[in-house]
């Protein structure tokens, strides 16, 4: 038989698994419609050139990747952090 403490350990786990991919997916959608599609024109008016190309087609293009590399960055920290805290992490045999 599991143990309970171990069936609700993996519980919790997957909860805020779920929590945190929810909550990074909603800011790459956000990031990459907001910066592409509703927000260009305003990034355009308000933000300098890079090169020549307007600030809203930049960040459509170059920002949203950017983005989505920090986001990886991101989730890799909080999933260690987070298996770490619910004893799944990486055993080291010093």
């Amino acid at each position: 038989m599991s143990n309970p403490n171990t069936q609700q350990n993996h519980a919790r786990y997957w909860r805020k698994n779920i929590t945190l991919v929810s909550v990074l997916l909603a800011i790459w959608f956000t990031v990459s419609l907001g910066s592409g599609i509703l927000f260009r024109d305003w990034l355009d008016a308000h933000f300098p050139q890079v090169g020549n190309a307007p600030f809203g087609f930049w960040m459509a293009q170059q920002g949203s990747i950017i983005c989505f590399v920090l986001l990886l960055v991101t989730y890799m920290v909080m999933m260690n952090r987070l298996e770490n805290e619910e004893g799944f992490g990486a055993k080291t045999d010093k």
